[in-house]
């Protein structure tokens, strides 16, 4: 970890109005800034040089509210109660049925229709950054038990930024948190990331039906267009004729991580690399699965501070989280928690160059 310390500001997304409501916090670290709104526990942006040190900011992202609140409400939110799809709109703990909110085809998403990403949370300084806190009561969008979290965000001059997520509970229920974070690391609004070199730390993935919920079961990566186990440019199979692929028309699907550590500390899941600028970016997680997903059918409804429309491929997702719809999949880790336990995860975010 470097030294240098971290400078932590805050004020309004937008003083003028409606957005007043909406507070940015900004992390500056040595040549490292990231920024985060309490509107859904945002990352907002995340700066960093080139190699020839140019600094971009590199995930897809806009200060317009009613993009804000529109087609970008999920960009680089924290989502839950639970990331990703439960199947049914229901889920079953300890034999009891609890429907949920839905959301649309049958599955209930992101937590549901008013999720934790449509939340203004509490903020507060810490140490190298900020942690944010939310209530979500009994029942919320279906769930049951009185659920408290508490996200951070620290950032330091070594282009580490720390993702650590702590929540209890009143009443067993199911819990799944993420980061929804589009990266592009040429700088968002710069193209498309087809060029990117992407490896993933996994050699199976749980494919999944036409609504992306899983059968259940994890297949082998090897000789697929799944295989990111060396790295490999996004674009070179995203377009092939594969079952997995029609539907989302490209990537939009949960790899299952090689075994984290018996500490409990984070393990590597993913690399990210832009050959043209020499930026990368280093994923390690504590959860046992990414959910990567392409942007594949972006079009154009939301335009960055580059005043360029976002289109398909325009960044990537690289969400770590337990697998979707895991509530009915006996063979999936457990996302249960019960009273008197501590949810936690942390995910950790390093940029370099090279």
């Amino acid at each position: 970890m470097a030294s240098e310390p971290t400078e932590v500001r805050h004020g309004p997304l937008d003083s003028s109005g409606a957005g007043a409501a909406i507070q940015r916090w900004t992390l500056t670290a040595g040549p490292y800034e990231a920024s985060v709104l309490n509107l859904g526990a945002t990352l907002h942006t995340l700066s960093a040089p080139d190699r020839a040190g140019r600094t971009a900011q590199l995930l897809l992202s806009t200060d317009t509210l009613s993009q804000i609140l529109g087609p970008a409400r999920h960009y680089g939110t924290v989502v839950g109660r639970y990331a990703n799809r439960i199947d049914r709109c229901e889920v079953t703990i300890d034999g009891q049925e609890h429907p949920l909110a839905p959301t649309g085809g049958g599955i209930t998403i992101h937590g549901g229709p008013d999720g934790f990403a449509q939340r203004i949370w509490a903020a507060e300084p810490v140490d190298g950054g900020v942690r944010l806190r939310l209530h979500s009561p009994d029942g919320d969008q279906g769930f049951p038990g009185a659920l408290d979290v508490s996200v951070s965000y620290t950032l330091d001059a070594g282009g580490e930024l720390v993702i650590d997520y702590r929540a209890v509970t009143s009443k067993p229920t199911v819990v799944n948190l993420t980061n929804h974070a589009y990266f592009n690391l040429a700088g968002e609004g710069s193209g498309d990331v087809l060029g990117h070199l992407l490896t993933l730390d996994a050699d199976e993935y749980t494919p999944a039906d036409e609504r992306q919920i899983p059968y259940g079961r994890t297949e082998p990566v090897a000789g697929t267009p799944f295989d990111f186990t060396v790295a490999t440019p996004i674009g070179k199979s995203v377009h092939d004729d594969h079952p997995q692929l029609a539907g989302p028309g490209g990537y939009d699907h949960n790899w299952v991580l090689r075994a984290r550590p018996a500490d409990g500390s984070p393990a590597r899941a993913a690399l990210l690399e832009d050959p043209v600028s020499g930026r990368t970016l280093e994923v390690l997680t504590t959860e046992p699965g990414i959910q990567v997903y392409t942007a594949n059918k972006f079009q154009g409804a939301v335009t960055g501070a580059s005043g360029v429309p976002y289109g398909p491929f325009a960044g990537i997702a690289l969400e770590t989280q337990h697998f979707p719809d895991s509530p009915h999949q006996p063979a999936f880790p457990s996302t249960v928690l019960r009273p008197g336990e501590e949810f936690r995860s942390t995910t950790v975010l390093r940029l370099h160059t090279r």
